[in-house]
């Protein structure tokens, strides 16, 4: 299988996960009536002031950072897809439980580090209903990226 190839399947696991991400996330606002996070605009703004970019005045400053962190978002979840196709090319092979468990920890780290670093959030102090609304959606994303990993290989 060529490189190319376990780069695309990789990256349509990573979108098909990313669905599973936003609908898992859209269902918990839904069923718990809570609103949506501002880290990732958060993230793109930190990001933003960190490399000096200007994003526009307070209007627009505004729609760019919402924008762009939803485009991160789907930056991430298909990044760590493709990077799931690369690993798969190079070798690395695991069922579907070792499969969804790395692709989990990827997303996890993917979702979770720029807003870390960039010292917009701080995991460690998060409390159980905030684990749950970010561990439940990387979940879904881990679970269908992985199926559709596999699924997409040749039998």
């Amino acid at each position: 299988m060529s490189l190319l190839t376990s780069l695309l399947r990789g990256a349509a696991a990573g979108a098909a996960g990313t669905t599973a991400l936003n609908a898992a996330t859209y269902l918990d606002m839904t069923l718990r009536g809570r609103p949506s996070s501002s880290t990732p605009e958060q993230t793109v703004q930190k990001g933003a002031e960190l490399f000096g970019v200007h994003v526009g005045d307070d209007d627009t400053s505004q729609a760019r950072a919402s924008g762009g962190g939803a485009l991160l978002g789907i930056l991430a979840g298909v990044g760590t897809g493709a990077v799931l196709g690369a690993a798969r090319a190079a070798g690395w092979h695991s069922g579907f439980a070792g499969t969804t468990a790395a692709t989990w920890s990827l997303v996890m780290l993917a979702g979770n580090g720029p807003m870390t670093v960039l010292g917009v959030s701080d995991p460690r102090t998060w409390g159980a209903d905030a684990w749950v609304a970010d561990v439940v959606p990387h979940a879904a994303y881990a679970v269908v990226a992985a199926a559709t990993l596999l699924g997409l290989e040749p039998s």
